[in-house]
């Protein structure tokens, strides 16, 4: 059964040490791991997916205008994918496995094609990496919870703010969404 691998916003904007809204090296420290595990998949005949944040420059009517400061702002440097998972990206986005979309809300479901484009190559299971984990990779576990995907979360390919956010969200995703945890 074909599978995806989703690496939701792993931007210079949210790595990097002057990214605009950084987790910093608990997110740097994924790099080597996201890049491989992206290798295994592609390798392995399954879709390596990049939902991305895609925001306008003080745009008053997005709600993350209210909450954090301006990030991967569309046509910036911010926005592109960081270190070697941007290489990656770089060396396979033709391939016709890998695939990157704009999102705008923090579930990458939300005001994207991504359910049909899933439904459409018959994926039901999904491993979701990435930044943040109580944030946009939360929020994208519960809509695929809720679209009846079967979810799994390498500890190893997701990074927050705090330790705290982190704990949290490895508890919601294990005992309210039923997800696999691989430590």
């Amino acid at each position: 059964m074909t599978k995806a691998l989703l690496i939701i916003d792993y931007t210079n904007d949210f790595v990097a040490d002057d990214g605009a809204l950084t987790c910093g090296k608990p997110a740097q420290a994924l790099d080597g791991y996201l890049a491989s595990l992206a290798d295994k998949f592609y390798l392995n005949g399954d879709f390596v997916i990049f939902p991305t944040d895609a925001h306008r420059l003080h745009d008053p009517f997005h709600p993350e205008a209210k909450l954090f400061p301006p990030h991967n702002i569309i046509g910036t440097p911010g926005r592109d994918l960081y270190g070697q998972v941007g290489k990656w990206y770089g060396e396979h986005q033709n391939s016709g496995l890998v695939y990157q979309f704009a999102k705008n809300r923090y579930s990458s479901f939300q005001n994207t094609n991504l359910d049909n484009f899933l439904r459409e190559r018959n994926i039901k299971e999904l491993w979701i990496a990435g930044v943040c984990t109580d944030i946009c990779v939360l929020h994208t576990a519960i809509a695929a919870y809720n679209l009846d995907y079967e979810i799994t979360i390498p500890r190893a390919g997701v990074a927050t703010f705090t330790a705290h956010g982190d704990e949290w969200a490895f508890d919601h995703f294990k005992n309210s969404l039923g997800a696999t945890i691989i430590d």
